[in-house]
């Protein structure tokens, strides 16, 4: 089997998930630095930003780390349906005595472009990865020409073969345990997706190439698991939403050290795409799956004003509490000594 070190040079079978929102590249430094693959999620970063951030990171450290991408599809205006799912938020707009405001909103989530894939060629990280399939297939033969590393990420069987044949080097089997968005690219049928170890030896008896292994993992006993199952290392995101290098808010964090935390759901009313985070009033009151939220990744613009407003008074009830199902691993800790008890030696 091959090993993360021989794939992708890394010391450690462990990989720290991407997440948006809540990093930035201090994370992705610390990781590395310990010896595992830190991460740094770019579909909300301009290419500018994306550029100071590998900045700060090459200057604090020479190991390998990865840059992630999303591969959706920008969906076509449909006012109607924005018009519904602003309509459902007003009674929340009045209580907070806010007025609505049409144009409204946070950073986008962008899709992978040509623009990108010639500021990735210029920049030539050791890895990158992306969620939602993979680009189109120039731009992917684009990247991989400088000698990049591609890993993607897959929830079925169907999924894995798919990326396979178009040129993946590395696939990243994510499970349903999974925290924030899923994955899924073939079919939106969730009933498809499975746990990490029901869906790791599924994928492992049929591909070719080394797979690695995403979900429920927090602790070395899971990553040892996964890797007795075939995989080639382990995805870990929520154990790192508490170490001292994530960007996680407040609210968030004492979310996760609540009883809150043991009950989350998949919920498209934050993003208009599946996605696991902790279940708070949003969740509960429009989801966790609604037919009237604008397509994946309209719906965040009209939820902004309320989260931010929200947030000031303390309160998470539309903010995305992103968390895979188990945050037993979660301690305030650096991400160098998470990473190093992730591997074992703490």
């Amino acid at each position: 089997m091959t090993t993360l070190r021989e794939l992708l040079n890394v010391d450690y079978p462990v990989i720290q998930a991407p997440m948006a929102g809540v990093q930035d590249s201090a994370l992705t430094i610390a990781v590395s630095k310990a010896g595992g693959l830190g991460s740094l999620p770019c579909a909300m970063l301009t290419g500018e930003k994306i550029r100071e951030e590998m900045a700060r990171i090459r200057a604090a450290t020479d190991r390998p780390f990865n840059l992630n991408f999303f591969c959706h599809t920008q969906p076509p205006e449909d006012p109607e349906k924005e018009a519904a799912w602003r309509q459902s938020l007003q009674p929340y707009y009045q209580e907070l005595r806010l007025e609505m405001n049409e144009d409204a909103g946070g950073p986008g989530r962008r899709p992978f472009d040509e623009q990108t894939a010639d500021l990735v060629a210029e920049l030539k990280p050791a890895v990158v990865s992306f969620h939602f399939g993979l680009p189109a297939p120039d731009l992917l033969a684009h990247i991989k020409s400088n000698g990049v590393k591609v890993l993607a990420s897959a929830t079925t069987v169907a999924e894995a073969l798919w990326l396979e044949e178009r040129g993946a080097d590395a696939i990243i089997a994510q499970g349903l345990e999974a925290g924030g968005h899923r994955g899924h690219f073939l079919s939106d049928d969730l009933g498809l997706h499975m746990g990490i170890f029901a869906l790791l030896p599924r994928i492992t008896s049929r591909v070719k190439l080394p797979v690695i292994a995403a979900g429920g993992i927090a602790s070395s006993e899971g990553v040892k698991a996964a890797i007795q199952l075939g995989a080639t290392a382990a995805q870990v995101g929520t154990a790192y939403l508490l170490c001292t290098e994530a960007k996680t808010s407040a609210i968030h964090r004492a979310a996760l050290q609540s009883q809150q935390a043991s009950h989350t759901e998949i919920t498209n009313v934050f993003s208009g795409r599946p996605a696991r985070g902790i279940v708070n009033r949003l969740i509960r009151e429009q989801g966790p799956i609604s037919l009237r939220v604008p397509d994946f990744p309209n719906a965040a613009a009209a939820l902004a004003p309320l989260r931010s407003e929200a947030e000031k008074l303390g309160k998470g009830d539309f903010s995305p509490l992103w968390a895979g199902q188990n945050t037993m691993g979660c301690e305030e800790i650096s991400a160098g000594e998470m990473t190093l008890r992730l591997a074992g030696f703490e």
